[in-house]
């Protein structure tokens, strides 16, 4: 499965716009001076630990709740001072399916298309529609209470576009589904891009975020402490690295010494990580690449594996966040620094 790129870069213009946002509770600054810009018909991926202030975020861009600061325009529309015309303009899917149990899956979906004021008509015909493109037409008479997880997941995803929204809202969306089912949503995802929607999607997966989002945000305390794409935010904490595992552990600091001072152009920021008995060179180019090989075999070092190292979209969330890692990740923060 591959992101869906035949809409990479939107039509330019910014569908949700967020200055300064700031949301108390009491003394905690759920958001605390935020700031991000989603581009039409693109996805914006929004990650952060859990209490990093993600869903705060999407509750004010949704009008669940009015921020105490900053402004937000969705869609044209100002979140304060035009909820109620906003509203018809964006979808939201929470964290939990919200559909009414006790209804069939086609009654939860007229029920939202007549009371986002469809005709009659117009709300069964959206209904079926949907129904069959998400895969529930055989089920759609059945109580939503006997649908499976994955099934009442994609029935929220089907109510959420009832009104064929400009914005949609995914907070958490694959939350507790099996890969399959994960995979499936994530096809919707695509294809409601495709169409033109906007997304902005909250996550913990990090293969989610990689799959789908066409740009990242990273929030941490109700801060945005990083942002750009999927590349780009890798490249921030290291990029590409040059990994070395002598045959004698004991040669290590004598290999970090030799390529110190040798200075050969570009290279800087050499670390060692003893628990894995290897060194970590941060490589710019493929130049760069050949020549520390070549100084290290010069030297008369024994080399029992050499390889490269791109840091993965967890290890940046680690390393952006300030999470305590080790390993490789705590080569990357060294060389990052």
């Amino acid at each position: 499965m591959m992101r869906n790129d035949k809409n990479p870069h939107g039509t330019g213009g910014s569908a949700v716009e967020v200055r300064g946002l700031v949301k108390h509770y009491g003394e905690t600054k759920a958001l605390d001076g935020v700031d991000l810009d989603v581009r039409e018909g693109t996805v914006l991926g929004v990650l952060g630990p859990n209490g990093a202030g993600k869903t705060t975020l999407v509750r004010c861009l949704s009008t669940l709740i009015v921020p105490d600061a900053g402004t937000a325009t969705v869609a044209g529309y100002d979140v304060v001072r035009e909820p109620r015309a906003l509203r018809r303009t964006i979808g939201l899917t929470g964290q939990y399916a919200s559909v009414d149990e006790k209804l069939s899956g086609w009654e939860n979906l007229y029920m939202i298309g007549r009371l986002l004021d469809l005709s009659r008509k117009d709300a069964r015909a959206r209904s079926d529609a949907m129904l069959e493109r998400f895969s529930l037409t055989e089920a759609a008479k059945r109580p939503a209470a006997q649908y499976s997880g994955g099934m009442r997941r994609r029935l929220d995803l089907a109510a959420s576009m009832i009104g064929r929204p400009s914005v949609l809202y995914l907070d958490e969306p694959t939350t507790g589904l099996d890969p399959r089912t994960r995979n499936e949503v994530w096809d919707e995802v695509r294809a409601m891009v495709f169409e033109g929607a906007t997304v902005l999607l909250t996550t913990q997966y990090m293969e989610e975020a990689e799959q789908l989002a066409h740009e990242l945000t990273v929030i941490d305390r109700g801060r945005v402490v990083a942002s750009g794409g999927v590349e780009e935010l890798k490249a921030k904490v290291g990029g590409r690295a040059l990994v070395v595992r002598p045959s004698d552990p004991a040669d290590l600091p004598e290999m970090a010494r030799a390529l110190a001072e040798t200075g050969l152009d570009g290279i800087s920021g050499v670390r060692t990580v003893p628990e894995e008995g290897q060194l970590y060179v941060p490589i710019l180019a493929d130049v760069q690449l050949t020549a520390v090989i070549g100084l290290l075999a010069d030297r008369g070092f024994e080399i029992a594996h050499i390889g490269t190292h791109l840091p993965s979209l967890d290890e940046v969330f680690l390393a952006i966040t300030g999470e305590k890692t080790s390993g490789s990740q705590a080569a990357l923060e060294e060389v990052a620094a």
